[in-house]
């Protein structure tokens, strides 16, 4: 009972104050969402605010229970909790229900679970577990693929599902390994394939890698100021190039100028490559293998995204790019919900009376675009204080992880903090257009009993190893 109490004692109760406010505020604000003349009550079970209050209900028991439960029962299972929910989740193919094109629903009864929102916890504890085990060193390669593996089996199978933005989440665990020392050139990889799919997409797949190929030869000059070496291998590019499209010419052929650009680029990078080796030139080795790399999908690109991606993926990320522009499909939902923000001013149209909320104009406002209801009905005010709980429950967590002696404690938190940020801030770029529309929800704020409850406890587990911060956690 001691133990009890000084746990109670110890948890952090202003982030539990800034989880509590999101629920209310997020619970009144699906009730401005859906409301319904005929069911005033908001406490009317047979509506969505109704039963998100259950839901709550069903939260605060997940939140009490996480708090009571020994710290480190969490060190002990984390691995059997992550292989349980990969065994669910390899389960949904099967006996899944699907729901907007995305077979990642499991029914039970009439209330529907998604399991790929509890690996989000799960793939944490597991990443949390095996970087603070005795023997992990960042750099091995050992290490590197254990934790891919981690991180990568649950996106396969969530892709399977065909549930695209629960798999990017995952992404964000590139951070957290960055902050316990992974070398910043796996950052500058991601940023780098990010571009390169934005180019290909906005420009031919040619173009793009003409200026990949020429902005290779600039670096590499940069790096070596020998102007000679460069001629040379603009040289090797352009004549493979050349006698592949003379060959072409001549046999009268119709193959397309890429292949003969993909070509010049794998053969002369395979030339220099050796030549580096041979020298021992390890930083030109790098800059070719990037180059290489990148060329390469880009190429791929083009096949993913017409052959692999589904229409509405496709269009959604069309009109986010600026290359097509469809208000009353793909970009409908964006124009509605930007609309409705605009619309609401600086102090906002005032509780049930926001035009747009209430005939319908946004899909998914309850869900996915709960914060244009926030916007439309409370104004620049309304959004500026949603926006300033999440940075502050955001930078507390960051403080409440750092301040942790225990790595497995850390090493979680800083998972929380991430997965929150990713889901705040593409939710909330969803909504203004900034971000495309990929489906994830706003945490403690959009329905749903599986967000919350995931979210829940995502959140409190971390509440409760910090509430242990001061005892030695075994592993």
């Amino acid at each position: 009972m001691e133990k009890r109490s000084n746990v109670w004692a110890n948890v952090d109760w202003i982030t539990i104050s800034i989880y509590l406010a999101m629920m209310i505020i997020g619970w009144i604000n699906i009730y401005a969402a859906v409301f319904n003349e005929e069911h005033k009550s908001i406490f009317d079970l047979s509506q969505q605010y109704g039963k998100q209050l259950m839901w709550i209900g069903a939260a605060i028991f997940i939140a009490v229970l996480m708090i009571n439960t020994d710290s480190k029962f969490f060190v002990s299972f984390a691995f059997p909790i992550y292989i349980v929910i990969i065994l669910i989740l390899m389960l949904v193919p099967f006996i899944g229900t699907e729901i907007n094109g995305a077979k990642s629903w499991i029914r039970i009864g009439d209330f529907l679970l998604q399991p790929s929102e509890f690996m989000k916890m799960a793939t944490s504890l597991a990443l949390a577990r095996y970087i603070s085990s005795y023997n992990f060193k960042i750099h091995s390669y050992k290490s590197l693929i254990t934790l891919g593996g981690i991180i990568l089996v649950p996106v396969g199978l969530i892709f399977l599902q065909n549930d695209t933005g629960s798999a990017i989440v995952f992404g964000v665990f590139l951070l957290v390994l960055y902050r316990e020392g992974l070398n910043g050139i796996v950052l500058f990889f991601s940023f780098l394939i990010a571009l390169v799919f934005i180019f290909t997409m906005v420009l031919d797949p040619l173009v793009t890698v003409l200026i990949l190929t020429a902005a290779t030869f600039l670096v590499n000059h940069l790096m070596k100021k020998k102007l000679q070496r460069t001629l040379i291998a603009v040289g090797v590019f352009t004549g493979i190039f050349s006698i592949l499209w003379l060959i072409n010419y001549l046999v009268q052929g119709s193959v397309d100028p890429l292949y003969f650009l993909l070509a010049a680029a794998i053969l002369s990078s395979a030339v220099f490559f050796i030549w580096a080796m041979v020298l021992r030139k390890r930083s030109l080795m790098i800059l070719i293998g990037i180059y290489l790399g990148s060329v390469l999908f880009a190429v791929s690109v083009d096949y993913v995204f017409h052959n692999i991606m589904e229409q509405h993926q496709r269009d959604r990320i069309n009109e986010l790019l600026g290359i097509q522009s469809d208000l009353h499909g793909a970009g409908y939902h964006v124009n509605q919900s930007k609309i409705a923000i605009g619309s609401g001013g600086f102090f906002g149209k005032g509780f049930l009376q926001g035009t747009q909320t209430k005939f319908d104009f946004v899909p998914e406002q309850s869900t996915d675009f709960i914060f244009c209801t926030i916007g439309e009905e409370w104004g620049f005010l309304g959004t500026v204080t949603v926006i300033g709980l999440f940075l502050g429950l955001l930078m507390r967590l960051i403080f409440l992880a750092e301040r942790n002696r225990s790595k497995f404690s850390r090493v979680y938190g800083y998972c929380v903090a991430t997965i929150l940020f990713f889901h705040f801030a593409v939710n909330i770029g969803m909504t203004i257009g900034l971000a495309p529309v990929i489906g994830i929800p706003l945490p403690f704020f959009s329905y749903g009993g599986s967000s919350l409850w995931s979210f829940t406890l995502l959140l409190f587990v971390f509440i409760r190893l910090d509430a242990s911060r001061f005892e030695q956690l075994s592993y």
